[in-house]
């Protein structure tokens, strides 16, 4: 099933001449799966931090925060470098990086995948086109690295490819890639080989690629190489010794299972590998780990021994490059009562846990637990749940220049610390600190998002984690307490609210068999179930009444549905399934409807609707925004463009011909918060990117700039603008960013724009 996944970001426009500006509105907690880590071997503070649909980060180790450097490749053209599947780095040049981009590889991403190359750490990128493509989104993403630089000679890389394509070499720094075809294996497993969706049937093909940085060099390139496949057969561990010309499966290799990680020791010459007997992030019921001893070429079982049967596959792996023969290992997934997480001092001969059975239900722990930077991960998970330390453990590292700093990635956020050899005192009552630090990743599937004049600054329905409310301006720079509970649901898809009592705020889920409807009389400070709700209905879009009253709600899962003084709901027979609902802002008679290429209104209050003025040549409505301070104001998005009614819809007039195939469209306060400004993604000659208007869309201005992608502008992005403060407006689409000052500069000064917020979107699984 797809998801869209995004976030949510602010550009500052002043009028100075300056280029656009972001950073992130912080949610501080990442909100979705971090797969890979990479520290650079020789350069302290160097370290990457790869999503699978929010791009790729670079930590600022001053203060464990994270710099989005993929954004400005992340347009309309360049959606799918969302996805990235592979970092690597330069052992010789801290300034180089490397990624492996693409979403999918099946139709959900129609674009063959790409390497990436950065000579200046990811604030540029030039790239080498595969011929085929890569999954940052696709199952087994947390394994690897399957892209590596050859650590005696930086222009040569390999990369490990999915789908039966086999093993790539680059010779020119990864400016073109080859197909080795002296390494036939291509990884053969296929998680559900009869999914027609290719999401599951498509085989998974390499799962990393690792360097031996201590054998004899050949022609100038590292003469040892060890590559994993998802095999689990015979033979899933490959190595060469003569530079990759020849290769050959390693002897009396675990056969059973699927490599995850390989990682060098090179003080210790072996190799430590990570298995499970899924390919992740979500399965894995059985594992090992093991050491490869290079010299006597021979496997040794060191899986750490709970005293039970093992549940669970392994995943994350982690090496102290200052303390060579210490390890620490992570379950792939321990889905009760907790992750499993193992340390070892001395090459994996003995271990310790980080939390182990005292007198059950109770248990010994070895860590304490902070997440100051994402408060709303104590109440809406650490409280609630037995799962404190996370799940989908692939990413484990340890800082090769720190013993005490080290990062895991989960399926929510980035774990971590600096007190690691805590663990090692021996004594249950010394506990290391471990810290969501995840601040500026921001991977959150933003669903919706709306902006109450007079009211609540930003509510964002999210996926997977819920929702949020920011109550002003400037609570949108400071990462929030609590997200939406009570009802607490995985994901809210929509949020509306009352125009004239600006309290009332609606909201909707898409859980299929419970309530998925919420109301709030606070401005969404606190929430409660809607009393008339059943167990039919969920997803869709959602409009409340100009006075909080009625709730129009056109359901995923059937009709379009009324409730009226927070009584049953029941079906509205003149709206088609499927049709867009909004409600005018002041007139709490009067809601509006689209489906297909009719404009729909209702002046009973959403009892019953008539389709009303035509929409030029358009075939298709795709967003309606009435105007937050006009009744019958209304502004409709179509294939055709953004028309505009001030009699309740009876007739319409198209903004401009020069703005054409808009989605999303929105409204929020102007310079001197009494006009006001329209926001639209569209297409123009500039191409399709999201754009303001000052004059009523007589003009339209690019306001997207060059540095800030916001994924494909028709991949349901969502537009809310700002109610209270003048030229901000907030986007669902990919990352969530904030920018706070006045130095940045618009062509167009009707815009009026001071601060932008937009989130980005992408497909999720």
């Amino acid at each position: 099933m797809k998801k869209f996944f995004s976030s949510i970001q602010l550009l500052l426009l002043g009028t100075a001449q300056a280029a656009s500006q972001w950073q992130n509105v912080r949610l501080g907690g990442g909100g979705g799966f971090v797969p890979g880590i990479v520290f650079h071997p020789k350069t302290a503070g160097v370290v990457y931090a790869r999503t699978d649909i929010g791009g790729l980060y670079r930590l600022n180790a001053a203060d464990d925060s994270w710099t989005a450097v993929t954004d400005a490749i992340t347009d309309d053209a360049g959606w799918h470098n969302w996805g990235v599947d592979a970092v690597a780095l330069d052992p010789q040049d801290d300034a180089k990086v490397y990624a492996a981009f693409g979403l999918y590889t099946n139709d959900w991403d129609p674009s063959n995948g790409q390497i990436g190359r950065s000579a200046d750490r990811g604030a540029t990128w030039q790239f080498a086109d595969l011929p085929f493509k890569v999954g940052g989104n696709m199952p087994g993403r947390g394994m690897g690295e399957r892209l590596a630089v050859d650590p005696a000679n930086p222009d040569i890389l390999y990369f490990g490819a999915r789908s039966g394509k086999g093993l790539w070499k680059s010779t020119d720094g990864g400016a073109s890639f080859a197909k080795i075809d002296s390494f036939t294996a291509v990884g053969t497993y296929a998680p559900q080989p009869g999914d027609t969706t290719g999401l599951n049937s498509d085989i998974q093909g390499l799962t990393f690629v690792t360097f031996d940085s201590t054998s004899a060099t050949l022609d100038g390139a590292t003469s040892r190489i060890f590559v994993g496949t998802a095999d689990n057969s015979t033979a899933s561990l490959y190595m060469s010794e003569d530079a990759g010309a020849t290769w050959s499966a390693l002897k009396d290799q675990p056969g059973k299972f699927f490599p995850h990680k390989g990682k060098l020791s090179p003080a210790e010459k072996a190799l430590y590998i990570s298995y499970a007997d899924g390919t992740g992030p979500y399965d894995g019921t059985n594992g090992a780990v093991y050491r490869y001893d290079i010299a006597a070429g021979a496997f040794k079982d060191i899986t750490p021994s709970i005293g039970e049967a093992i549940n669970f596959g392994f995943g994350g792996l982690a090496l102290d490059a200052q303390k060579p023969g210490t390890v620490v290992v992570a379950s792939l997934n321990s889905w009760w009562p907790d992750a499993r997480l193992f340390r070892s001092t001395d090459s994996g001969a003995t271990w310790s846990q980080l939390w182990e059975w005292a007198d059950y239900p109770e248990m010994n722990l070895r860590y304490k637990q902070n997440v100051d930077k994402a408060p709303w991960i104590g109440p809406g998970f650490l409280d609630i749940d037995t799962k404190d330390l996370g799940w989908m453990i692939e990413a484990l590292e340890i800082d090769p220049h720190d013993s005490d700093h080290w990062l895991y990635g989960t399926g929510l956020t980035l774990y971590g610390g600096h007190d690691l050899t805590k663990w090692d005192a021996g004594s249950w009552d010394e506990k290391l600190t471990i810290s969501s630090l995840a601040d500026g990743i921001e991977e959150t599937s933003v669903q919706d998002v709306a902006s109450v004049p007079g009211g609540t600054e930003l509510l964002a329905a999210t996926g997977d984690v819920g929702g949020f409310t920011f109550a002003d301006a400037a609570a949108l720079g400071t990462a929030p307490k609590v997200n939406w509970m009570n009802p607490q649901w995985t994901t809210n898809v929509g949020v509306d609210y009352a125009g004239a009592a600006v309290k009332s705020v609606v909201r909707i889920g898409n859980s299929a068999g419970t309530k998925q409807i919420a109301l709030s009389s606070d401005g969404g400070a606190t929430w409660r179930e809607h009393p008339g709700a059943d167990t039919s209905a969920n997803g869709g879009t959602v409009a409340l009444g100009a006075d909080g009253k009625v709730v129009v709600w056109s359901a995923a899962s059937g009709s379009v549905l009324r409730s009226q003084d927070e009584g049953a709901f029941s079906k509205v027979a003149s709206l088609s399934s499927g049709a867009i609902v909004a409600s005018d802002k002041q007139n709490g008679s009067v809601f509006y409807g689209g489906s297909g290429s009719s404009f729909y209104v209702s002046k009973d209050a959403g009892s019953s609707f008539g389709a009303t003025g035509k929409l030029g040549s358009a075939t298709a409505v795709r967003d309606i925004a009435a105007h937050p301070a006009k009744a019958g104001d209304v502004w409709v998005s179509t294939d055709a463009g953004v028309f505009h009614s001030t009699d309740y819809g009876a007739t319409f007039t198209q903004t401009s011909t020069t703005l054409t195939n808009t989605f999303q469209v929105a409204l929020g306060v102007g310079k001197d918060k009494e006009s006001w400004n329209i926001y639209a993604f569209g297409h123009v000659a500039a191409g399709p990117r999201l754009y303001g208007s000052g004059d009523s869309g007589a003009t339209w201005t690019d306001i997207q700039g060059d540095t800030q992608g916001f994924g494909s502008i028709d991949g349901g992005t969502k537009l809310a603008g700002s109610g209270n403060v003048a030229g901000l407006v907030s986007q669902s689409s990919s990352l969530i960013d904030y920018f706070g000052n006045n130095k940045a500069s618009t062509a167009d000064d009707n815009v009026g724009a001071r601060d932008y917020y937009i989130v980005d979107e992408h497909h999720h699984v």
